[in-house]
């Protein structure tokens, strides 16, 4: 009667054994090991990147920035600095950007006579202007056929503070390809194949007392 006890108490100490030298081999799960790709788990999406509204500038924009936050003794970075003593929301970098975007719309809404897009970003002479133009490009029944191929370079190149009104200057060095065709599809100025690069001085202007952050394009002209 006591062989099966006897059975019981060796195979016990077996599995301990057993038991303690797979724990030496193998080690023992410390929570931190990777755990193996599972081939059918779908992939994880890749996370987000948090929204914001900062328009990343080139290169080549940047540098120009750095180099001008350097020299302090200019007439531009004196001017820079007495727009940000009046407005400590300035920021160059931000403004840079926002001009470039604010470049690309008004050379796009023109182009497609869209007087409504113009409106806002538009001082009052200005907008005049850009309107009489293309209510002269549709009573000649023509159209303006604008590809902005890319914008080059945008350079801060002039800053100023008049009284309450901060005013900046941006030089754009752009390619485009501009066609005005007449009603019939002929072409009457410029060439589809042609790519030209433009520079183009532009002045934006905001009132620092005003409660609108918003700048207005005030002037236009070429270098």
């Amino acid at each position: 009667m006591d062989f099966p006890f006897l059975d019981i108490v060796f195979f016990a100490m077996l599995a301990i054994f057993l038991g303690l030298r797979l724990r030496n081999v193998l080690g023992r799960r410390t929570g931190l090991e990777k755990r193996r790709p599972d081939p059918f788990k779908p992939a994880e999406p890749a996370p987000q990147q948090s929204a914001d509204n900062v328009l990343r500038l080139p290169e080549r924009d940047r540098k120009a920035l750095e180099s001008l936050s350097q020299d302090a003794d200019t007439p531009l970075a004196r001017g820079i600095a007495a727009i940000h003593r009046a407005d400590r929301s300035f920021d160059e970098a931000g403004f840079v950007g926002g001009a470039r975007g604010a470049f690309e719309m008004i050379v796009t809404a023109f182009a497609k006579g869209d007087a409504k897009t113009l409106r806002p970003l538009l001082a009052d002479g200005v907008f005049d202007n850009f309107k009489r133009a293309i209510d002269d490009r549709s009573a000649r029944d023509e159209t303006l056929e604008t590809t902005l191929v890319g914008v080059n370079a945008a350079e801060m190149v002039d800053a100023d503070l008049e009284g309450s009104t901060a005013k900046v200057t941006i030089r754009f060095v752009s390619e485009q390809v501009n066609v005005t065709k007449a009603a019939d599809g002929k072409v009457v100025d410029g060439d589809p194949n042609t790519v030209v690069t433009i520079t183009d001085l532009w002045t934006f202007a905001r009132d620092v007392r005003s409660s609108d952050p918003n700048w207005a394009l005030v002037e236009t002209r070429a270098p």
